[in-house]
């Protein structure tokens, strides 16, 4: 992507992409390459994918484009969150180096616009970009030292995530089609980060309506077989922002306290 006239050389997208994957939230990274004496050289930093936004694209376009060439899918959750654009974001002296080896004016002040996404981890087959030599799976609560203010960004979308997700149920964009009561709830508390009453959750869960029994349940397993259920995800989409604008305006019956 190296000197791409077709780029607007102000204007960056960046991906907080999160799956879930052994009973923990996961953030998706790339390990950039230094493009020097045209040669790849190692990069400690590991970054968010992103891009500057294309000339002919506006910015969820952009943040779309991204995903899709990072992970192969489309039409998945993705929400803008905030933008940032500090005048020292580049400060360290690999990102400079990095930002020579791969753009044509590496000098150029840039604002980038934040976006997070939910994934089912297990759905998608990690495809390293041009300049990113690696893409893995990071489990939150071990994510090192990034590049840029990327630790701010990831955050940022993660304090957004923990606040919608009791306001919303896009928890089910992280699970696989089917799952049990169990496996929502642990998905619930890896990513708010503290236990929830197994009693209330459940039912806070089957009253809102958004979990469709199913007839089918756990194969092969040492204890009772747990039913699986599935994500009513037409009655989230009749309902719209009708439903978050009731909770938001201050009824005390949220989707989960």
């Amino acid at each position: 992507m190296t000197g791409n006239k077709n780029q607007n050389p102000h204007v960056s997208v960046d991906c907080v992409i999160f799956g879930y994957a052994e009973q923990q939230l996961k953030l998706l990274l790339i390990r950039r390459t230094l493009q020097l004496a045209k040669q790849d050289a190692s990069d400690r930093f590991m970054a968010l994918p992103g891009d500057l936004v294309l000339e002919d694209e506006d910015l969820n376009q952009a943040a779309k484009r991204v995903l899709k060439e990072l992970t192969g899918l489309d039409n998945v959750f993705l929400e803008q969150f905030a933008a940032f654009g500090a005048p020292e974001r580049v400060k360290k002296e690999k990102d400079k180096q990095w930002l020579q080896s791969v753009r044509e004016n590496p000098e150029a002040r840039v604002i980038t616009v934040a976006y997070f996404s939910l994934i089912d981890a297990a759905a998608c087959m990690l495809l390293p970009g041009s300049f990113s030599a690696q893409a893995v799976w990071i489990p939150i609560r071990e994510v090192p030292e990034l590049a840029f203010d990327h630790n701010e960004i990831f955050e940022h979308a993660l304090n957004q995530l923990k606040r919608k997700i009791q306001l919303r149920p896009i928890g089910f964009e992280l699970l696989p089609e089917k799952f049990t009561l169990s496996e929502l709830q642990n998905l619930y508390e890896a990513i708010l980060g503290r236990e929830l009453d197994k009693r209330n959750f459940r039912r806070k869960m089957l009253r809102s309506g958004f979990v469709i029994p199913l007839e089918e349940k756990q194969q092969g397993v040492a204890n009772k077989p747990a039913q699986f259920y599935q994500f009513n995800r037409q009655k989230y989409e009749e309902l719209g922002e009708a439903y978050v604008n009731l909770r938001l305006e201050g009824d005390d019956d949220y989707f989960l306290n």
